[in-house]
């Protein structure tokens, strides 16, 4: 039997709450609800402490206290929970941004529940699958530029020694680069790459994406050296791997 899938509502609005609660449950979804992103943090870490942990966020972006952007960053940094924003109708650099920090996804208020639940099935289908993709074996390390990339732990370590860690949407587009360095590749060829979230079919995803991984390789947007803008074609990797 499939394990029943764990969401966590966080909105300080109570009738959103009651009303995703509502619809979440009667479609088997076992549902948490958060008041703030304190609360929040509270139940994420009692469920994953009683091997219950969740494995979606949906959050709106505009919470009292530490705001929903904030969060996000926070949660992606340490794990791979789905995150589906909240936000307003007038929020659109929000939504920019809160893809930036690493959510997945985004709805807008108002809610439609229908819609909510069908992104919401994706993003949890998408998460179970790259969880079991991910069971190393062996360690693999593969060196480009000054940089190793361990792809059991997909993780980034520089130079120094020093480890960063790398989203699953990071890694595949890594990976991606890694396999076709020296070639331009368009946006099209890396979306069909990147199949682990339910990405929004447009160029800016990549884009988004592109950014989150030059900031993480230190490579400079304004005169990058590793990810390379070719305008009118795609990204061109430059680095030649090989096995460390």
């Amino acid at each position: 039997m499939a394990m029943v899938p764990r969401v966590l509502v966080v909105d300080d609005d109570p009738v959103i709450r009651e009303l995703l609660r509502t619809y979440l449950g009667d479609e088997g979804y076992e549902v948490f609800c958060a008041a703030d992103a304190e609360q929040a943090e509270v139940l994420l870490a009692e469920t994953s402490h009683l091997g219950q942990p969740v494995e979606l966020v949906l959050l709106d972006i505009r919470l009292p206290g530490k705001d929903g952007l904030t969060l996000t960053r926070e949660l992606r940094v340490r794990s791979e929970i789905g995150i589906i924003l909240i936000t307003g109708r007038n929020d659109e650099i929000d939504r920019i941004v809160g893809l930036e920090c690493g959510a997945d996804d985004y709805v807008i208020k108002p809610l439609n529940p229908r819609e909510l639940v069908s992104r919401t099935k994706n993003l949890v289908r998408r998460v179970r699958h790259a969880q079991a993709e991910h069971s190393p074996v062996r360690q693999v390390l593969k060196q480009f530029g000054d940089w190793l990339l361990d792809a059991d732990r997909r993780r980034i370590i520089d130079s120094s020694g020093h480890e960063t860690l790398l989203t699953q949407g990071e890694f595949q587009l890594l990976s991606t680069f890694l396999r076709n360095s020296g070639h331009t590749l368009n946006r099209d060829q890396l979306m069909d790459q990147i199949r682990n979230r339910e990405w929004l079919p447009n160029d800016r995803s990549i884009d988004v994406l592109v950014g989150r991984l030059r900031r993480k390789l230190r490579d400079d947007p304004a005169d990058p050296q590793l990810i390379i803008t070719i305008h009118g074609a795609g990204y061109l990797f430059t680095a030649t791997p090989s096995e460390a």
